[in-house]
């Protein structure tokens, strides 16, 4: 079974989609298996972050701008905008997709885990995941 979830962003960020795995996970009647989701896109990725705590977020997108600046010099690929290159090295430095247990028809997170899209750009986007549950 698959689907695509379709999430629109705002802005850069730490965007929670969770429930909406669930549901995904829920039409497909699956009571044991694996639910893989895969990004279609090079400037945003995946997470599975802590989901109770939002100081935790605002840490991880502090960490991560300060670690792939968009002030450097260096880039060449500058075409779309300053925020591009930058949002590529971010992509590759996280994840493009995350594999889930599905046990007794539920995604295994722990309790305080979510997952997230994390959106590198700084402007609104449409971005599309792949759900395969096997």
């Amino acid at each position: 079974m698959h689907e695509i979830i379709t999430l629109h962003t705002d802005n850069k960020g730490l965007y929670e989609f969770t429930s909406t795995a669930q549901q995904a996970v829920d039409k497909s009647k699956i009571n044991e298996g694996l639910a893989t989701f895969f990004i279609r896109h090079t400037s945003a990725s995946l997470v599975i972050q802590e989901n109770a705590d939002p100081s935790c977020k605002n840490d991880l997108e502090n960490w991560l701008e300060k670690l792939v600046p968009e002030s450097s010099q260096e880039f060449t690929h500058t075409m779309e905008g300053a925020d591009d290159m930058p949002a590529h090295i971010k992509s590759a430095l996280t994840q493009t997709s995350i594999t889930i247990p599905v046990i007794d028809g539920k995604l295994c997170l722990g309790t305080w885990q979510g997952i997230f899209l994390w959106e590198h750009r700084a402007h609104r986007h449409s971005r599309q995941i792949i759900v395969y549950i096997s």
